[in-house]
């Protein structure tokens, strides 16, 4: 009895083994399964994290042209394109072609704006040519609904002529001489163009006109006259005296 359970425990002995065996390799394959999974956890946290990070990064930058200021900017300004050119270039594969756009832009109520843009399509020109138009205001001196006096401006070719009108004329003028006078904030004009064609130098002449006016106290002030006074009125003299000594009366004017 003694031989046949020294066998038998002999013979179970390499079954325990090899249960504990496959036990030990069931647990060894096991962790590496854990492992991998929180490591793609981790990773897809992390991942989530960045992911997040990046879009609240993306979220919270702001184009400077965009929100409220440049709404309200576009919403004061008047822009009017004049003309857009199309230029053809001829390539191995066909023609390409390119775009100008010139804009006039203006707050009617005497400053006026000229921008030239260039592009690949149409709307990118228009925009590139209304935001120098923008950034490029000049101040014009009007009196009332229009021009102080008669003025003649030139720049190349284009000669442009325009005098004043009175109150319910209109604007008459065309083409690229109007459109400049509308974004200004005139209402009653004359305007002759006596020179080319050319929209460009058509612009600009008229441009060049507009800052040529001058109002009648800026040309007094260019020459050195006092402003008249009325007959009667107390003034005061210019060596010091006082007012109630010196009285300007129509024999001495």
């Amino acid at each position: 009895m003694s031989n046949e359970q020294e066998n038998s425990a002999v013979s179970e002995a390499p079954v325990a083994a090899e249960g504990e065996g496959t036990v030990a390799t069931a647990a060894s394959q096991s962790q590496p399964q854990a492992q991998s999974s929180g490591d793609r956890r981790g990773g897809d946290r992390r991942g989530g994290r960045d992911r997040r990070n990046g879009d609240r990064r993306g979220g919270g930058r702001r184009d400077r042209r965009d929100g409220p200021r440049a709404d309200l900017q576009a919403n004061e300004y008047s822009d009017k394109v004049v003309h857009v050119n199309r230029c053809a270039k001829v390539v191995k594969g066909g023609r390409r072609f390119s775009f100008a756009a010139l804009v006039v832009s203006g707050d009617g109520k005497g400053r006026v704006g000229l921008g030239y843009g260039k592009a690949k399509e149409v709307p990118d020109a228009i925009r590139k040519g209304t935001d120098r138009a923008h950034h490029s205001f000049k101040t014009v001196q009007l009196r009332g609904n229009t021009i102080p006096h008669e003025v003649f401006g030139e720049h190349d070719g284009g000669r442009v002529l325009l005098r004043p009108a009175a109150s319910g004329t209109g604007i008459i003028a065309g083409g690229g001489v109007r459109a400049v006078l509308e974004v200004v904030g005139v209402k009653d004009v004359l305007s002759k163009s006596l020179g080319s064609n050319n929209p460009l130098a058509i612009v600009k002449a008229t441009i060049d006109g507009l800052l040529k006016l001058r109002t009648l106290e800026q040309i007094r002030g260019i020459r050195g006259i006092q402003p008249a006074v009325p007959a009667g009125e107390v003034v005061a003299d210019e060596v010091g005296a006082s007012p109630e000594t010196t009285a300007v009366t129509a024999d001495t004017l």
